[in-house]
């Protein structure tokens, strides 16, 4: 099936994978159809095949990008240094890209379960490179004794579960503001570590 009229991949691709975001986020993987995905972005359903061969690739070509994207992006916020303040600078990193992404983060974590085995695998392989990020500024501060952390994987895991939580709860314009959401989750995650 052609290409719509006026169509552009640089221009249409994003479109499609910002579709499908939206739609299985709301409605979960299962429930979302290539041709509710092609509807939302304009397209005819055999059109959508330009873009994307099926939608598992789809799906994990949007999971690949998030988790790329959030491994790029601590490599450039990384503060280096001291374990303290890298903690600190995770901490309130993690909070803050994940808030601008709760589509892309609620697919990430709760769509895992759709992946076939090979694209588990490697999205798996990337979320192992963020956690050992954290988990390398936990062992550098167990090794400084600035963190009294009893097994630093658990903790690494804990963290981010407690920080990624955050998008289930918070809206913007609620009670606490993004910069005191951050203040008292970098408390709980300093006390949780010891320092």
């Amino acid at each position: 099936m052609a290409r719509k009229t006026g169509s552009h991949a640089d221009v249409t691709g994003p479109r499609v994978r910002a579709a499908a975001e939206r739609l299985i986020a709301r409605h979960g993987f299962a429930a979302v159809s290539m041709r509710q995905i092609a509807a939302e972005v304009g397209l005819q359903a055999g059109a959508l095949y330009l873009y994307t061969p099926d939608k598992q690739t789809l799906l994990f070509d949007m999971m690949r990008a998030h988790l790329e994207e959030l491994l790029a992006a601590w490599a450039e916020a990384d503060p280096g240094g001291a374990p303290l303040p890298r903690l600190e600078a995770f901490c309130r990193f993690h909070i803050c890209f994940h808030l601008d992404r709760p589509d892309a983060v609620f697919i990430a974590y709760m769509e895992l379960r759709n992946l076939a085995p090979g694209n588990f695998a490697a999205i798996e392989a990337l979320r192992r490179r963020y956690e050992a990020a954290l988990e390398a500024i936990l062992v550098d501060g167990q090794a400084k004794a600035a963190f009294e952390v009893p097994d630093a994987r658990l903790t690494t895991m804990a963290l981010i579960a407690m920080l990624t939580g955050v998008n289930t709860w918070y809206r913007e314009g609620g009670r606490l503001s993004r910069a005191r959401v951050e203040e008292i989750y970098w408390d709980l995650a300093r006390r949780a570590v010891g320092a």
